[in-house]
């Protein structure tokens, strides 16, 4: 195939926990507007297994290399979904990045805790965000009509999902890209940073909350668009 059949020109983004798909809006304009086809993965949140096979169809109906990139919980969909054969990178966003074997819960072990991030479970299971924390845990940069609208659309997790394994981790293989937000309240800033060195990633750094998908859509739709460049050349270098 020639350079231009290879162009990667493919982009599907996997929202985290407690959240759905729109909030990659942002994102989704600066790319289809520099040509790229953008799809957007609605995860149920019900189980790893779930989120994985939400995210293999749309994968699915990719016509060529696609970039596959995953926020928060995200990352760890997407660690496990991106040895679909269309995947030819990786961007994780603020995201969790287990290996192979590993849970997310383990990515944790050893890091600070995150006080302004809350979570309240039910008795079913299901997580939602704390109300009064939320602003200040997950979209602390985000304005405070944009920050209601997202903790009062908030998608329930099955918390189990936090202590299944993962049984590859793609980012072993595949080229890997991670923007990581400074003020991040979800995480511990020293456990994404480790995360993303594990992984080998090349490392953006941008000052945002963990909404840095929403408030930060340029940086994070320059990685994609970056790693889509990049990645390209590889593919074309394997299929000589």
């Amino acid at each position: 195939m020639s350079t231009t059949d290879q162009t990667i020109k493919n982009v599907v983004l996997v929202h985290g926990a407690f959240a759905d798909g729109s909030g990659w809006r942002g994102v989704y304009d600066l790319l289809t507007a520099r040509g790229l086809r953008v799809s957007i993965v609605q995860n149920p949140l019900t189980s790893l297994a779930d989120d994985v096979a939400a995210t293999r169809r749309v994968l699915d109906r990719q016509d060529g290399p696609t970039i596959l990139v995953g926020h928060s919980w995200g990352g760890t969909v997407i660690t496990e979904a991106g040895v679909h054969p269309n995947v030819a990178g990786l961007v994780y966003v603020s995201a969790l990045a287990p290996d192979a074997g590993e849970t997310t819960a383990q990515q944790y072990e050893g890091f600070a805790a995150t006080p302004d991030f809350v979570i309240d479970v039910g008795d079913d299971g299901y997580g939602f965000l704390n109300l009064e924390k939320f602003q200040a845990g997950f979209a602390a940069d985000v304005d405070d009509a944009d920050a209601a609208f997202l903790r009062d659309t908030q998608v329930p997790i099955n918390m189990s999902v936090f202590s299944t394994p993962v049984t590859v981790a793609a980012w072993r293989n595949k080229p890997t890209w991670a923007v990581i937000a400074t003020d991040d309240k979800s995480f511990d800033q020293a456990m994404l940073q480790h995360m993303a060195a594990r992984m080998g990633a090349e490392i953006t750094n941008v000052s945002a909350s963990h909404a840095l998908y929403v408030t930060q859509a340029a940086t994070v739709a320059e990685v994609i668009a970056t790693a889509a460049q990049k990645a390209s050349t590889q593919v074309v270098a394997a299929a000589r």
